[in-house]
């Protein structure tokens, strides 16, 4: 029987017109592993609401905060691969926490790379009470006084852990790490002087460092950033090797279609492409980059050969 080309061709454009029409039809939800009003909501919400005029549907962000992204990503990991469900993912849930902990997700098997969103530098703030003037300084305070002093992060496996671990590396110091579940207590013990250093993200430790309730030393990126543009690189202040730009980036389930994922990626960097959404991410502390899912895909697992080898040079062990 000789199949008629332009029928079959047909079909497969009905199926796929029926496909867009059903999706449609359903909301977008978009999951993020942090509570609402911080960095990571604050962009989702901002990428969710113009991709949803894009793609002409509704989007519905769910906050799903805990374990450090974990249990956001496992509910993703586990949701239908049908489009219907993506995660605002980030440096955290797809690199960090994996090299450390044991989950009950993969952080590459079990998710389709959709697009990078951008970096965020990581902050180095002290509380202002410790009265160093600067990076140099604090190294010397450090040292003169060993085991004396604290770092706090957002927990285990977090990038203000990490930041933490690479520095004490770096500059051969010593500073007990308390670990707090999530970023608020932590900053809140800096600011109150229980703990003595924290490494938190850009968008979370700026409105304090210009509030001047924690003192900026510097910043551990590759560049100064535009929000605090006086605050030096540590690699101008001599510190090498403690570069964490925490990344974000939209994931898929595993096993959603190939053609899903393309228009998806497609969309995504046509939202990034907006001046104005720009303008707001850069906003929240982060600069803009896209990418295909096959580079969002490299660097996930380039990323988690990187920091495993951090957590083995530092000796971390998980919880």
């Amino acid at each position: 029987m000789k199949l008629n080309v332009k029928w079959v061709a047909g079909l497969a454009l009905v199926a796929t017109c029926s496909w867009t029409v059903a999706q449609s039809e359903k909301p977008l939800v978009i999951v993020v592993p942090t509570a609402a009003g911080g960095g990571n909501d604050a962009m989702a919400r901002t990428i969710g609401q113009k991709l949803g005029v894009l793609l002409n549907r509704s989007v519905i962000v769910d906050n799903k905060a805990g374990a450090n992204g974990a249990l956001a990503a496992e509910f993703v990991a586990k949701a239908a691969p049908d489009g219907n469900t993506l995660m605002f993912g980030y440096i955290a849930t797809h690199a960090m926490n994996p090299a450390l902990q044991k989950l009950r997700y993969d952080p590459v098997k079990d998710f389709e790379p959709v697009g990078l969103v951008g970096y965020s530098p990581t902050l180095m703030v002290v509380n202002p009470a410790m009265k160093v003037k600067d990076v140099k300084d604090l190294v010397r305070v450090l040292k003169d006084k060993p085991d004396q002093f604290s770092v706090a992060s957002a927990g285990n496996g977090t990038a203000p852990h990490f930041a933490a671990e690479l520095f004490k590396l770096s500059t051969q110091t010593s500073l007990l790490h308390v670990p707090y579940k999530g970023s608020a207590p932590a900053v809140n013990d800096t600011i109150g002087g229980q703990t003595h250093v924290m490494f938190p993200s850009l968008f979370t430790g700026t409105p304090f460092v210009k509030a001047g309730r924690l003192q900026a030393l510097a910043i551990a990126g590759n560049k100064r950033s535009a929000l605090l543009p006086d605050v030096p690189t540590l690699k101008e202040m001599g510190v090498d090797g403690v570069e964490v730009d925490q990344w974000y980036a939209i994931f898929a389930p595993a096993k959603t279609p190939k053609e899903v994922v393309v228009k998806l990626n497609q969309a995504l960097n046509k939202v990034l492409d907006d001046k104005e959404i720009i303008k707001r991410i850069e906003g929240h502390g982060a600069d803009v980059e896209t990418s295909t899912p096959e580079q969002l895909g490299d660097m996930v697992r380039k990323d988690l050969v990187k920091w495993r080898q951090v957590v083995q040079r530092a000796k971390l062990q998980a919880d």
